[in-house]
C-alpha cells in the first residue's frame, strides 16, 4: 500500500534498495473464434511473451515491495484472423486496489477495449519504446504493445491517484504520450478523437484535460478518504463516498456524456450498494438518487438494493 509513499521512495533511494516491478499481471489469450486455418500454437507463444513483457518490465522509477504490486488481468480475445499474421481482438482490462485494514480489493478498472488490431509472427520480440511508440516500420505490429503499455501506465496512474491527491499525474502523462505518438495505420483505431466516443483517446482526454479536474478529487475521495476509512470510522468513510458521488454529479452536469463517469462506475455497483445499505434513510435516499443518474446501466440494481 502506498500509504507512506513519498517517505519510502526517499528511504529506498537513500539505502539503494532494489526496486521491484509494479504489476502482478496475468495475460490470457482466448482464440475460440479463430478458424482452423490458423495454427493456435502461436497464441500460446504470444501469451507467454506478453506475460513476461507485462511483469518483467519496470514501468516507473518508483520502488514497489512484492506485496505492493498491483494485481491486474488482461484477457485478449482474438475474434478474427487475416492474411499476413494480422489479428483482430478485444481486450478486457481489470485491476484492483487493496482497502486499508481489510482483505477486500476494490476495482480500479474494469473495461473492455473493442479495437485491438495487431500483427504477430511467432517468436518475434515483444518490445515497447516510449520514445518510439509506433515502432520503426510496421505500426500494426507495434499496436498491441502500445495498447498494453497504455493500460499498464493507466492502471499505475489510477492506483497512485487513489492513494494521494493527483498522485497519478506523472503516469497519466505517460499515457498521454502514448496517445500522442500512437501507431497510425488504416486498420488501427481507438487512438483518435474521430474513432468514436468511447475509446483510448477520450478516456485519456477525460483524465488529463483541466475541464475534468474534479475526477481526480473524486478518485482520492472514494478510495483514500472513503474506503480506507471504513474500518476505523464507517460514517466518515461513507460520507467521503457520498462526496465522491456529488463530485461526479458536478462533472456530469458540466460535461454531459463524458466517458470517465461510466468508466469509473463499471464494476462498482455491488460495492456501492453494500456501502450505503446501512445508511440512515435520508443518506440512503440521496445515494440512490445520485447513483441512478450516474450509473444508469445499474439503476435497477440500486433501486432493489437501496430501497
Amino acid at each position: 500500500m502506498r500509504k507512506l509513499f513519498y517517505f519510502f521512495v526517499l528511504l529506498f533511494a537513500l539505502t539503494g534498495t532494489l526496486s521491484a516491478q509494479e504489476l502482478q499481471a496475468k495475460v490470457t489469450i482466448m482464440a475460440d473464434k479463430v478458424g482452423p486455418q490458423t495454427d493456435k500454437k502461436i497464441f500460446g507463444t504470444l501469451q507467454t511473451a506478453l506475460n513476461t513483457f507485462m511483469n518483467n518490465r519496470k514501468w516507473t522509477k518508483e520502488n514497489f515491495q512484492p506485496n505492493e504490486k498491483i494485481v491486474c488481468n488482461f484477457l485478449l480475445n482474438i475474434t478474427q484472423s487475416f492474411d499476413n499474421n494480422l489479428f483482430q481482438a478485444s481486450l478486457t482490462v481489470q485491476a484492483a486496489r487493496p482497502v486499508y485494514n481489510s482483505t477486500y480489493e476494490s476495482p480500479l478498472i474494469n473495461f473492455i477495449d473493442e479495437n485491438v488490431m495487431f500483427r504477430y509472427i511467432e517468436f518475434q520480440p515483444i518490445e515497447f519504446n516510449e520514445n518510439r511508440v509506433a515502432g520503426n516500420n510496421d505500426p500494426i505490429a507495434s499496436n498491441l504493445t502500445a495498447i498494453l503499455a497504455y493500460y499498464a501506465y493507466l492502471i499505475i496512474a489510477l492506483d497512485f491517484d487513489s492513494f494521494s491527491l493527483r498522485g497519478g499525474d506523472p503516469y497519466f502523462q505517460k499515457v498521454q504520450n502514448i496517445v500522442n505518438n500512437a501507431p497510425d495505420a488504416r486498420d488501427v483505431s481507438g487512438w483518435k478523437a474521430f474513432d468514436g466516443q468511447r475509446n483510448r483517446y477520450w478516456l485519456m482526454d477525460n483524465l488529463t484535460n483541466s475541464r475534468y479536474t474534479l475526477v481526480h478529487d473524486a478518485m482520492y475521495s472514494y478510495y483514500r478518504l472513503g474506503l480506507d476509512n471504513m474500518y476505523e470510522n464507517e460514517t466518515e468513510g461513507r460520507n467521503a463516498v457520498l462526496n465522491t458521488l456529488n463530485l461526479f454529479t458536478n462533472v456530469n452536469t458540466d460535461n454531459p456524456n463524458t466517458m470517465i463517469v461510466p468508466f469509473f462506475f463499471q464494476g462498482k455497483s455491488t460495492e456501492l450498494i453494500k456501502i450505503f445499505k446501512k445508511s440512515a434513510p435520508d443518506e440512503r435516499s440521496r445515494a440512490l438518487e445520485l447513483l441512478t443518474r450516474l450509473d444508469i446501466t445499474n439503476s435497477n440494481n440500486y433501486k432493489q438494493g437501496l430501497k
